[in-house]
């Protein structure tokens, strides 16, 4: 099973940066994506950003151009870089993989999320 820890949350003015690190257990050459979600409260867990298959990103139109998710392979990281944080960016991040196995299919999993708050 991979696991996931999430960390680097905390409570930031707007406009300000944070970075959260998500640490991976197994091999990230083993995993078919990677990338970040949220939940605010009252609302569903929704895409932050991922990093696809052939490379690419996908980010949510709220966050294009203010966060960046990037790996470091030989240290089992992913981090999201966010910045000009905004009140709406309060939520629950968490990381997410998944993994394709034989005879398994596709398998999922979550971090247990940090809390990043932005008051108004």
């Amino acid at each position: 099973q991979v696991r996931l820890v999430e960390s680097g949350g905390g409570l930031v003015q707007p406009g300000r940066s944070l970075r959260l690190s998500c640490s991976i257990s197994a091999s990230m050459h083993s995993l078919n994506t990677m990338g970040w979600y949220r939940q605010a409260p009252g609302k569903e867990r929704e895409l932050v950003g991922s990093l696809t298959v052939g490379g690419g990103t996908n980010f949510a139109d709220s966050v294009k151009g203010r966060f960046i998710i990037s790996t470091d392979y030989a240290k089992n990281t992913m981090s999201l870089q966010m910045n000009s944080l905004k009140p709406e960016d309060t939520a629950i991040y968490f990381c997410n993989v998944d993994q394709l196995l034989a005879g398994q299919g596709r398998l999922v999993y979550w971090g247990q999320g940090t809390q990043v708050t932005v008051p108004s």
